[in-house]
């Protein structure tokens, strides 16, 4: 055993404290506590530690809300309240652009909060064994079984509530959209006898694709003032008010003018094209998805926006669109652009590129190659789109020197 006095908390969610001239990374434990923890890997210049006991408690923490916080690995910050998880956000996000982004005491806002700290995910998704749903424990590929997940909008929790028994079933999502009252499930493996009583549309995935099983599987969502059509199986941020908070924070970061052309790279279904794009004149896009350009053009075509979208690579197929942009915004998955992309998005020397980032630490390594490409870092805010948890969504807005 081994007393600790955690002072930071590290990009992954764990606490940090330095004993002996090494840092320890202790999961559950909070900065400024007293905790007694057991060494559980030892690399020479940095440990990892399993909490035992907290001896001195943060006046920030709580009761977790969820009786199986402890030992699911879907949440990792119950025990901190919402405005502390957010501080802590922010302090991730600052200090990753300090670090890899090589930034001089960058301009960092206060995390946004959007709707409620639970009951809040549109999308889950499950593993299923012996016929019953759950998430893998903490570095594990065991599974909790729940009996409720308190993260689900309250259309899917009652969803999840009927389900009966899954034998057969290897995954299971559930999807809603919450401002169109739209649910559905989707299934992996056999379809269940009574999948009839859960009350809403389901269909099954294979390996190739996903077909109707029970009703008329259907998705859409609004945001702002668009009806987006989505994929059943496609990508659409899993938070609908998290939504609304990035499409607002880049509509004011970018201040697209009336004749401009926004490049929407990674666009999926639009989310961006359709609502910030209606401020300029012309939206490029690229995507890797067919099934996300197809429901992308349909749903700009909803709101009358002269669009060019195509199916390729961010990387390898952006000069097929073979015109310039004048601002762009990229959201790109969780390894972030790297040299390719940000090359790819400067290619056609927009003043200003919105950068919607799921990771800071790849946020701040793009940042570090977009400032040797002649463009400085202006702001960035984090959005907490995924209270409970250390994930965090970041706008940055890089302007051309």
């Amino acid at each position: 055993m081994v007393e600790l006095h955690p002072h930071d908390i590290a990009h992954g969610g764990e606490a940090v404290a330095r004993k002996d001239g090494k840092a320890h990374f202790v999961a559950g434990a909070m900065p400024g506590e007293i905790v007694e923890a057991a060494i559980i890997e030892d690399r020479g210049s940095w440990a990892r530690a399993a909490l035992v006991e907290v001896i001195e408690p943060s006046p920030h923490r709580r009761e977790p809300p969820c009786q199986y916080a402890d030992v699911c690995g879907g949440c990792q910050w119950q025990f901190a309240d919402g405005d502390t998880q957010r501080d802590w956000k922010k302090e991730i996000v600052f200090g990753q652009l300090q670090h890899l982004g090589r930034l001089v005491d960058p301009i960092v806002h206060d995390t946004a909060k959007v709707g409620p700290d639970l009951g809040y995910r549109n999308r889950m998704d499950f593993h299923v064994v012996d016929g019953r749903p759950g998430l893998y424990r903490p570095r594990s590929h065991d599974i909790v079984h729940l009996e409720q997940c308190p993260l689900l909008v309250p259309a899917l929790q009652e969803v999840y509530e009927r389900l009966g028994d899954l034998h057969g079933v290897e995954q299971l999502t559930l999807r809603a959209g919450t401002r169109t009252g739209q649910e559905l499930a989707i299934v992996e493996g056999e379809i269940p006898d009574d999948a009839g009583e859960w009350g809403v549309p389901v269909a099954q995935r294979t390996n190739t694709s996903v077909r109707p099983a029970i009703g008329t599987p259907l998705l859409s969502e609004i945001v702002g003032d668009v009806v987006f059509e989505i994929p059943v199986n496609g990508f659409f941020q899993s938070n609908t008010p998290g939504a609304d908070m990035l499409v607002d924070l880049v509509a004011d970061a970018l201040d697209v003018q009336s004749h401009e052309t926004l490049l929407d790279g990674f666009c999926g279904v639009g989310l961006f094209g359709a609502t910030v794009g209606q401020s300029a004149a012309r939206v490029i896009g690229i995507d890797s998805s067919r099934e996300a350009i197809v429901a992308a053009r349909r749903n700009l075509d909803t709101v009358d926006i002269e669009h060019n979208l195509l199916v390729g690579s961010f990387t390898k197929d952006i000069e097929s669109l073979d015109e310039y942009w004048d601002v762009a915004v990229v959201d790109p998955p969780r390894k972030g652009l790297g040299e390719r992309g940000v090359e790819a998005v400067t290619s056609a020397l927009p003043r200003a590129v919105a950068y919607v980032s799921c990771d800071p630490a790849s946020l701040a390594r793009d940042v570090r190659i977009f400032g040797n490409l002649g463009y400085e870092f202006v702001e960035a805010t984090p959005v907490d789109l995924f209270p409970q948890t250390f994930h965090v969504e970041t706008v940055a807005l890089l302007g051309r020197r």
